[in-house]
């Protein structure tokens, strides 16, 4: 097996005409809604006293936060229309923040419920939580709900996460559905909208299923459908560089895989050990109807033992996602810049994208010479597509210069500014490269780039 092996067919995924401003213009338009409807079941009649008013305010920090609970949830449902519009990595950035969004609502309505009622009842807080907790049986099903979503919004803090392994972060973040649950029952038995306004609860109950339904068709449904019809199994595993394999897999019917180059799917290796572990890779040769190959470096324990992946094993995906791919391009001219293992999708975008002699631009970064993944494939492709391949090689405090500045990107790429620019590499990398590329005067919509973290 080698990675010049002839072409075939292989269709490409379809474009779904998504756009950003539609999705964001359908969830204000949504948020209208909710707060028309509290209104017309007499929302504002009830603010006669300052305990009502306060009562008020935390029944629509109740609706908003569960607004807010449920747009997580889609954000993260691996819809297709989504990813094409935002991608994968600014959908997950979204989710984050609206998680912390979500436990604030909630926060807001648990204090602003209470010192309503309190005051009404001229009762202390503590005094008010034990009446309410006694009287209303679902207020203590909400309450663990809270509990639960501050948790998650805990080991969601950046400096807490990244001191969790991904897997266990991963499954008490699952806590996020159990919250949910919790806060619809509490919302269906006890929530103004649900007792007083039929309307108000199908239409409630419309969007808990939408919810629902797109993780179960996107998360579940779809990758199984996949998996089952590819049969997909690692045929080889190959070194390209100290620390860093290719696995290459093989299955059933691939040129009906739709894929296209610069895009990755999440893996999970059918063994006792990984195969509840999902794992996002690019495909790191253009789609050829034969074969698939992703490239791994070893940064974990995960990555290391799949160094060593058993051929034979089977293989579960998911996907393929992301729009680092040419369906965004919209100039003649295209740079790739890359650091590290970076390399991976863009080298699949380096063979497939059309372009004219000398119009085409790889620019790799790396710390030692040693360190470049698939040199020979690169320069063989250079030579066949004409293009033109820059090695960026050496510690950078030994170096006069930064080989990514815009100094340095503007020398080598003069006409920059007239190119879609494609980056993959470590965040700080990609960091530097956004900063040159701003300072060279490239518009936003040029740049393409998607960065893998949780």
């Amino acid at each position: 097996m080698t990675a010049s092996a002839p072409p075939r067919t292989v269709p490409l995924p379809r474009l779904w005409g998504t756009r950003s401003r539609d999705i964001g213009a359908l969830l204000v338009g949504n948020g209208v809604l909710i707060l028309a409807m509290w209104i017309r079941h007499g929302g504002l009649e009830q603010l006669s006293t300052p305990s009502d008013v306060l009562s008020g305010a935390g029944q629509i920090a109740a609706l908003f936060g569960t607004y807010l609970a449920l747009i997580q949830l889609v954000l993260m449902s691996r819809s297709p229309w989504l990813d094409e519009a935002f991608g994968m990595d600014r959908l997950a950035w979204w989710h984050r923040w609206l998680g912390f969004g979500t436990v604030w609502m909630i926060g807001g309505h648990l204090v602003l419920t209470l010192a309503g009622w309190a005051l009404g009842d001229e009762r202390s807080l503590a005094d008010e939580l034990l009446v309410l907790l006694g009287t209303y049986p679902y207020v203590l099903w909400g309450l663990i709900g809270f509990v639960v979503f501050v948790a998650i919004g805990l080991i969601s803090l950046r400096a807490v996460r990244h001191r969790l392994p991904y897997e266990l972060w991963f499954w008490l973040h699952m806590g996020t559905y159990v919250a949910i649950a919790l806060a619809f029952l509490h919302q269906l038995f006890t929530g103004s909208d649900f007792v007083h306004d039929e309307m108000a609860t199908l239409y409630w109950i419309v969007l808990y299923d939408i919810a629902i339904a797109l993780i179960l068709v996107f998360r579940l449904g779809l990758p199984i459908v996949a998996s089952r019809r590819h049969q997909l199994r690692v045929a080889a595993v190959v070194p390209e560089a100290p620390g860093v394999v290719s696995i290459y897999l093989t299955g059933r019917e691939l040129d009906t895989l739709a894929v296209r180059s610069g895009q990755y799917f999440v893996f999970r290796f059918m063994t006792r050990q990984w195969w509840w572990r999902g794992h996002p890779f690019s495909i790191s040769s253009a789609p050829n109807g034969s074969w698939l190959r992703i490239t791994v470096k070893a940064r974990g324990d995960d990555t290391h033992k799949l160094q060593t992946i058993p051929v034979g094993t089977g293989v579960f995906i998911e996907g393929p996602y992301g729009v680092m791919t040419g369906a965004r391009r919209t100039k003649r001219k295209v740079t790739l810049i890359a650091g590290g293992v970076g390399i991976a999708p863009l080298r699949a975008l380096l063979e497939s994208t059309a372009a004219a002699p000398g119009e085409l631009v790889l620019l790799y970064r790396a710390g030692r010479k040693e360190d470049l993944v698939f040199k020979d494939e690169l320069d063989l492709l250079a030579k066949q597509r004409k293009a033109v391949v820059r090695y960026l090689v050496g510690h950078r405090k030994r170096m006069q210069h930064d080989p990514l500045g815009p100094a340095s990107i503007g020398r080598l790429v003069p006409d920059i500014a007239e190119h879609d620019v494609y980056v993959c590499g470590p965040n700080g990398m990609m960091d530097t490269v956004d900063h040159s590329l701003w300072t060279l005067g490239v518009p936003r919509s040029q740049i393409h780039a998607e960065r893998f973290s949780y």
